[in-house]
This record gives structure tokens, sequence and C-alpha cells, in this order.
């Protein structure tokens, strides 16, 4: 299980066969890399299934490969497009599965060339490719990077959002208790047999579908990541691609994501979140892995007037985004309001 999405096996993959099996999308969500926080988000669930499923249909007609096989309804796989049309709310997708080894940790790191020993022609790739159209007050490009560096005339970041004059994309790592940034040299060399320029080259042709289709239903798309799978030869899209949890989009200014979530612990858990921080930097200095372990404090329930307005947020911001009435919600607009006033 993850943290926000559980994960069935129907078929177990083999070193040449891809397996089956399904993502079931709970109302759970996670931030700071804590996993499961103490409360749940009421449509979240359908909400991410819904966008997953909508935009891998669209990269699929576009040619782009993916593990998606559609989404599941009383045990029968069908296209998103059908299960909306039928007023139903999928929460579950069905997906191709491939080997993901076990990555080791001793007292050198992380064993990668361990990870690929066993992975062999059938693996998922242990890296995120994340692709940046603009630079938001949180990103953490601010903290890695000055703006000259990206073409942009600032001294320093300033206190609002910057466009980016072309996309960023960036490597970091999947399954390291941390993630981390890394150099495109150190990101081939994890990506085992998969080549770096290829996955870059798929990031960018997947983050120009999800600009225009954000662009369409009045969004801003500005940042966001893709997973991918290696199969004889061959990349594919795995995970989930261009939901509000994978992505950050933004409506009229407003952030529709999950970075609402975020900011807000920020602003009445400041305590919790330095304790994470503090945590994870003293997980770096000892070597260790288990950063939460370490931490010696924990996250409190949010009101549920908070969790209202995350709900409508995702609930009106998947009616907007896929042009359908997936959710009885309110117009976008109204979600964005409510939202301003946290």
């Amino acid at each position: 299980m993850t943290s926000v999405k559980e994960f069935r096996i129907d078929e177990e993959p083999t070193p040449t066969e891809l397996g089956r099996g399904a993502f079931v999308f709970t109302d759970d969500y996670s931030v700071f890399d804590w996993g499961k926080m103490p409360d749940e988000i009421p449509g979240k669930g359908v909400a991410l299934c819904t966008m997953g499923a909508d935009n891998f249909e669209a990269l699929e007609a576009e040619g782009i490969a993916t593990h998606y096989e559609g989404v599941v309804l009383d045990g029968e796989t069908t296209s998103v497009e059908r299960a909306i049309g039928a007023g139903e709310k999928p929460r579950e997708m069905a997906i191709e599965l491939t080997q993901v080894p076990d990555l080791p940790h001793g007292a050198d790191g992380y064993d990668y060339d361990t990870y690929h020993d066993a992975a062999g022609e059938n693996y998922l790739i242990p890296l995120e490719i994340v692709f940046r159209n603009t630079v938001p007050v949180g990103s953490s490009l601010r903290n890695r990077s000055d703006p000259t560096d990206h073409g942009l005339e600032y001294e320093e970041w300033p206190d609002e959002a910057v466009d980016l004059p072309e996309p960023v994309v960036e490597f970091s790592t999947k399954y390291e208790e941390q993630d981390r940034y890394l150099s495109r040299d150190e990101a081939d060399r994890i990506a085992g047999r998969a080549d770096v320029a290829d996955l870059e080259s798929i990031a960018r042709e997947v983050n120009g579908l999800l600009n225009r289709r954000a662009a369409k239903a009045g969004f801003v798309h500005e940042d966001g990541k893709i997973e991918c799978l290696f199969y004889e030869g061959e990349i594919r899209v795995a995970d989930v691609v261009g939901t509000f949890d994978e992505n950050r989009f933004s409506y009229d200014g407003q952030e529709i994501s999950k970075e609402v979530v975020r900011q807000y612990h920020k602003r009445t858990q400041p305590e919790w979140v330095e304790a994470v921080s503090e945590a994870k930097q003293r997980a770096n200095e000892q070597g260790v892995a288990d950063w939460k372990a370490l931490c010696d404090s924990r996250p409190e329930p949010l009101d549920e007037h908070v969790l209202d307005v995350a709900s409508g947020l995702y609930c009106a911001g998947t009616n907007a985004y896929a042009g359908r009435d997936v959710f009885d919600a309110s117009p976008i607009e109204d979600a964005i309001r409510r939202a301003e006033g946290l």
C-alpha cells in the first residue's frame, strides 16, 4: 500500500512478462513525505482516479506508451469516458505491473547495482522525472538555483510565482527515504538500461499535453512529474499522471493542488513542519534511511472546515479539468473563493 492509494496485484510480473493489477484510490493524503495523515479529504480518491485516467487516455491517443488499462467498475475494465457517461465515480484503475526489486541500503548508501542486477529488462525505473513551467512560492527550485540559471532577469526570487522561459526537467530519486535531486550523470546511472535522454523527451511530451489540457480548462499547469517503467527496450509512463497530487495547478492565481494543504500546515502547524525538516537533516547526517523514527512530533488532524474546503477544490477542480460533471459540486470559482479564505 502507498500512502494515498492501495495497490493490488492480480498477476505477478516476471523477468520476461508484465503482470496485471490495480490502484485503488483512497481519500487519504500525504504532505512533506509523511505518508498517511490523520484525516481524509472526501472525494479525493475519485478525483485522482478520474484525472489520472483521463490523462492516460489522452496520452495513449497521442501515441505515448503507458501502463494504463482502464478504470474498473464492478470487476469490469472500461474507459473513464464511459464510466463518467454512465454516472459512475471510478475509484479503481487497472494497470500493467513491472518488477520492483529491493533497493538495499548500506554504509555506502543505496545499492542501485543490486537493484538492476535483479531487474533485468523489466523494471520500474527508480527515478521521478520532474518538469517545471513556473516557479511557485513553494517550489524547491528556489532553494537549489538562482533565477539567472533559467534565463530570468531577477537577481533573487520574487515573492510571487514566476513563469519560466522554457520548461525545466529534473531528475530525483524514487525509492530513497528522502527524495534528492540528481545530476544528469547520476540519474543516467540510476536509470539502468533506460536512457536518460529518452526519459527527458517523454517528460517534455507529457508536460506539453498537460499544459494544453490545463489551458483549455482555464488552469495553469505549474509543475509535475512522471514515473516510468522499462520493458523489453521500451519506456512506458507509469504510476499516475497529471492529478492534483502529482502536479501543481492554479486557477485565477489560486493553487488548486495539494499545495493548498501543504501551505496550510506550514501556517498552522509550523512546529511539526520544522520537526520533519530537522529529522530529515539528522537522518542525512547519521546516514540512516528512516527519518521518521527520528521525528519527535506528529501532525494534528485538520478542522472539518479545512477538509471541506480541500474537498471542494478536488471535486470542483476535477469537474473543470475533465469538462464533465463527475461530482455534484459548486463551480470552480466558488471553491477558489473558499480556499482563499483559509
